[in-house]
C-alpha cells in the first residue's frame, strides 16, 4: 500500500510511504499533472519500502522530467543509474 502526502512551501513535496505498485503509478501521474508547470516538484522517498521495475522506471522518468528525488533509497538510486547507463 502506498501513502501519499503533499506539502507546499515554495515547492511541492510529495512524501511517498510504503510501496509503489503498478496501479499506483497512474494515480501519481494524475496527481502530478494537477500541479502547475511553474512549480518545482520533489519526491521524498525516505519512507518508501519497496519498488519494483515499473516503479523504478516511473521514478527515473520523474527525475528526467526535472523532479527531485529526495532521500532516495540506495537500491533505488543504483537501479535508476543502471537503467540510465543502459539507455545511453
Amino acid at each position: 500500500m502506498l501513502r501519499i502526502q503533499r506539502a507546499a512551501n515554495g515547492k511541492i513535496v510529495y512524501t511517498l510511504s510504503g510501496r509503489i505498485d503498478p496501479e499506483d503509478i497512474d494515480e501519481l501521474r494524475r496527481l502530478f499533472g494537477l500541479e502547475s508547470s511553474a512549480v518545482h516538484i520533489a519526491l521524498n522517498l525516505k519512507e518508501l519500502a519497496l519498488v519494483d521495475g515499473d516503479g523504478v522506471e516511473f521514478l527515473a522518468g520523474c527525475e528526467a522530467e526535472g523532479m527531485a528525488l529526495e532521500n532516495c533509497p540506495a537500491y533505488v538510486r543504483k537501479w535508476i543509474d543502471q537503467r540510465r547507463g543502459q539507455k545511453i
